[in-house]
């Protein structure tokens, strides 16, 4: 029997670990039947597109619609219930785990450590979290890995034109579920600049090697006018099609729009919320998000926690480390790539005036550094068991932490407070 090609087994991989992770995120997913911490936002706002014609007030018109109306998709498929709410959030989530695997593919050249690195991913405790809830981010998140694993594997090709286009258009349904879904489009452009500017300046590497992030010869016949077609003209179009359900044609009501989540977006923040956190304190996962907690008998709880499986999120920042130390030093462009996605993602809050922020906006930085750790583990002359063995010891932290990030299985006081390490977790 002739060999299975490449192409082939990949893709069948990739289904594979979409039908399995989809199937584990359903399991216990409507409980509890309650909206949920920020579902009591969305849910409404979801529900009011399903209405013959868009009612007065528009509901959270903080955020871009596309996330939102999927969400009303799904309750006109399955009915206004917990199910309903919370099952597209299922679908992106095993989405997002299957662009862990292609972006591992592109940045690895293997199956192994690109399965690894989904396993990772699926493994920490925030992605698990975000994809069995009626909120934003998993969308964007679902998109934007995506595109980003689009735009790794056309960053070393001759001609990178369709999976540019492709990481554009995706990048621009990203933005159309949440503006933070503009963070890896702008790590793109950043990207694409430099490399052209350097061309321009005829830059080389006195010592130039095959790895090199930067090679005079990067994309020769990528033009100024597909940069604009890739990274500008599809993303706008993309996003802008996600508002026409809601309004149409109509140019006054389309800016209006843009101006009020602009607005909503840039405002800085005065008043506090019990959960809110600043970026630099995210990687360390010094405080997290309570989305559920309610007593169901004397000694028992359902929690829903959204924090990070410290037994993944501690040890990526030695791997960003090794990561940076390779792409300053060594130039690789792999380190380089696994970088720009974590610090980009991450680092682009800083620049926002709004004092207002939660650990859940640390979720693309987060699931990119699984590619950190598995680029530090799979090394050249590293033993192979080594890489297989830390999966298992994420996978130990997850089973550690499940009882107070899925709501369906409970645990007890005294377990819940065991499991709260810091005062800060309080």
């Amino acid at each position: 029997m002739p060999a299975v090609p490449k192409l082939s087994r990949s893709a069948v991989i990739a289904v594979a670990i979409f039908l399995a992770a989809h199937l584990a995120l359903l399991i216990g997913l409507v409980t509890p039947e309650k909206l949920v911490f920020d579902e009591v936002h969305y849910v409404p706002a979801a529900r009011q597109m399903l209405g013959p014609t868009l009612s007065q007030p528009v509901l959270n018109p903080m955020h871009p619609p596309l996330a939102k109306e999927i969400i009303a998709a799904s309750i006109a498929t399955f009915g206004d219930n917990a199910f309903g709410w919370r099952y597209p959030a299922t679908v992106f989530g095993a989405l997002a785990i299957v662009a862990i695997y292609l972006c591992g593919l592109a940045l690895f050249a293997a199956q192994g450590p690109a399965i690894a690195a989904a396993l990772i991913g699926a493994f920490n405790q925030m992605l698990y979290v975000q994809s069995r809830i009626a909120m934003l981010d998993i969308f964007a998140l679902g998109f934007g890995l995506l595109a980003t694993a689009a735009f790794m594997h056309g960053f070393r090709r001759e001609r990178p034109h369709a999976l540019f286009a492709l990481a554009g258009a995706l990048f621009g349904l990203a933005a159309a579920c949440k503006w933070s879904g503009l963070f890896p489009l702008g790590v793109c452009v950043v990207i694409v600049a430099m490399v052209r500017l350097m061309r321009s300046w005829r830059t080389l590497f006195a010592d130039a090697r095959p790895g090199d992030w930067y090679r005079p010869d990067l994309w020769p016949d990528f033009r100024a006018h597909h940069v604009a077609l890739c990274f500008a003209l599809l993303p706008a179009s993309t996003y802008l099609a996600a508002f026409v359900p809601l309004y149409g044609l109509s140019l006054s009501d389309l800016i209006e729009a843009q101006r009020r989540i602009f607005a909503d977006n840039t405002t800085t923040a005065i008043a506090g919320h019990t959960y809110m956190s600043s970026w630099p304190s995210w990687p360390l996962l010094a405080r997290p998000v309570w989305f559920l907690f309610d007593k169901t008998a004397d000694d028992n709880v359902a929690a829903v926690v959204f924090l990070g499986n410290p037994l993944v999120l501690w040890p990526a920042l030695l791997a960003l480390a090794v990561v940076l130390r390779d792409f300053i030093v060594a130039r690789r462009w792999d380190a380089f790539l696994i970088a720009a996605f974590y610090f980009g993602p991450w680092l682009a809050w800083a620049l926002l005036p709004r004092t207002l922020g939660f650990i859940y906006y640390y979720l693309p930085a987060a699931t990119a550094a699984s590619l950190a750790l598995v680029y530090v583990l799979a090394k050249e002359g590293s033993p192979r068991w080594l890489l297989w063995a830390y999966v298992g010891v994420a996978a130990i932290g997850f089973a550690v932490m499940l009882p107070i990030s899925a709501a369906f299985i409970g645990t007890s006081m005294q377990t819940f407070n065991r499991l709260m390490l810091f005062q800060s977790w309080i």
